[in-house]
């Protein structure tokens, strides 16, 4: 461990730069979005270590701060879309990504609820508008309520 401390003090600007290619690689490998900040916030410290001369201790909590400041600043600010597939949606929410899929009604709709078949499954639905639809009439996803797909007439 003496080493590695030898070769913070003798080059801390690499040091950091390194740790922050790693947490990089870290980000790219799983793509969760999280380690960005705590990467960023390493190369900024680089840079903060080299024009100030910080010392470990001061250097490790500014990259703390950093890291905290960064990823609520991102999480509150930017867009949401940037966390998500390109779809607009979560790539793991199985109805979401159902909204403007077509499909047929399977079960008529009665009182605006009926059952329709949508990519390869039957699902519950209620009609956005009008009272019923007849078996086998053609319908779009508007959105999900609850357990229920919400569908128009297509």
């Amino acid at each position: 461990m003496p080493d590695l401390h030898l070769l913070y003090l003798a080059h801390p600007l690499w040091a950091w730069i390194a740790f922050a290619a790693a947490l990089l690689a870290v980000e790219v490998a799983t793509g969760s979005g999280w380690m960005l900040w705590p990467a960023a916030a390493a190369g900024i410290v680089a840079l903060l270590q080299s024009l100030t001369g910080l010392d470990l201790s001061h250097a490790t909590l500014v990259f703390a701060l950093l890291t905290i400041s960064l990823a609520l600043f991102a999480r509150r600010y930017l867009p949401k879309a940037l966390f998500h597939n390109s779809q607009g949606g979560d790539i793991n929410d199985n109805i979401g990504r159902l909204v403007g899929h077509k499909g047929r009604v399977v079960g008529a709709f009665e009182a605006a609820n009926g059952r329709v078949f949508i990519d390869g499954k039957e699902w519950a639905a209620e009609l956005d508008e009008g009272e019923g639809l007849a078996v086998g009439s053609t319908v779009e996803v508007t959105g999900v309520s609850g357990a229920h797909l919400r569908v128009r007439s297509a």
